[in-house]
């Protein structure tokens, strides 16, 4: 279930209000330098338990140690990070996204990472300061109602959607995590006020909210809206378990980098000063591994990043096809003035 609540920038702020004052706070019970102070793993994993229990299983496996889950949505671990300073039982983040490891990175928590574990991945999906890498991608798209709308007349630039013509006829989920990071893309790419223009124009223009991408996805296949703003795994994880002529959707891929085709990472980062930080590594490398990239793409639906691994999933374009813009990842780190936008604007 990828469906993160608003309250998780609420304490993605509160963290950072509280970090000058806990960073001081630490506690050497959990630290030794270097070397790992115990035999077990602390994982705190913004992934859906259902999702990854599979594939972190065969990753206790893999490291041969024992190996402690903790799941919730990835701000707010990343802010009880933050607000546990280096007192944090955590000697592994497994994020949803990139903005919260970009926070996590941004105020120094991070360990940096072997060279040869960052050239696993592409440059543009790990951290620029080289203490995060993604593992798999999901790519923003708009999902469309072959019976509303012909593929063709399907807008090239997320910006087109707020155009007259489109009146009433497009769906979002402005509470989801991924929505919130693709605004924060935006305000990235193109600044905080074309994003606030956009986001006015969207609810003036009659736009309908929805609480989640699959809301979303099935008010565009009852044909409530006829576009739909989600993420491309959904559909393809409908279409594994309906059969594609079940599906009453199909899904456009946005092209010249538009900022409606961002391109977000799940990934991990190692905490510094853990205790962990050898077994931390095994995992990392671990979940760059061949088996682990083939997951991502067989049960997830997501693109693997690593390991050379392709997926198979039927009729996903290749990653490399992809038109994605030019972003620093780790820059979608400030989803806490995003909210404060959508608040603002009065769509949260």
């Amino acid at each position: 279930m990828r469906r993160p609540s608003v309250r998780r920038m609420t304490a993605l702020v509160a963290a950072g209000l509280l970090l000058p004052a806990l960073a001081a706070c630490g506690s050497d019970d959990n630290n030794s330098g270097g070397e790992d102070s115990g035999s077990s793993l602390v994982i705190y994993s913004g992934r859906n338990e259902k999702l990854v229990k599979p594939l972190l299983d065969k990753l206790e496996k893999a490291v041969g140690t024992e190996v402690e889950v903790r799941y919730g949505d990835s701000a707010e671990l990343a802010a009880q990070i933050l607000e546990e300073g280096d007192r944090t039982k955590a000697g592994l983040f497994f994020s949803q996204d990139a903005g919260a490891l970009g926070a996590l990175s941004k105020e120094g928590m991070l360990q940096k990472l072997p060279q040869g574990t960052l050239d696993e991945v592409d440059e543009a999906y790990r951290g620029s300061g080289g203490d995060w890498v993604g593992l798999s991608g999901r790519v923003r798209v708009i999902a469309y109602n072959p019976d509303k709308v012909g593929e063709d007349e399907v807008p090239d630039s997320v910006f087109d959607v707020v155009e007259p013509e489109w009146k009433g006829k497009v769906g979002f989920a402005p509470t989801n995590a991924s929505f919130q990071a693709f605004v924060t893309g935006m305000r990235v790419l193109k600044g905080d006020d074309a994003t606030r223009t956009w986001l006015e124009d969207l609810k003036a223009n009659g736009a309908k909210t929805y609480a989640h991408n699959l809301a979303t996805l099935d008010a565009v296949e009852s044909g409530e809206v006829s576009l739909g703003l989600v993420n491309h795994y959904y559909w393809y994880e409908r279409v594994a378990e309906k059969g594609e002529d079940k599906v009453d959707s199909k899904l456009h891929f946005l092209p010249g980098k538009d900022p409606g085709a961002l391109i977000n990472v799940a990934g991990a980062g190692i905490l510094k000063d853990s205790g962990q930080s050898a077994t931390a590594q095994k995992a990392v490398d671990y979940l760059l591994s061949k088996e682990a990239q083939t997951y991502f793409a067989d049960n997830t639906k997501e693109y693997p990043l690593a390991a050379g691994v392709t997926s198979t999933v039927e009729g996903l374009p290749p990653f490399e096809s992809l038109e994605s813009p030019d972003i620093d990842l780790g820059k979608l780190e400030s989803l806490q003035e995003t909210l404060a936008m959508l608040q603002d604007i009065g769509l949260v």
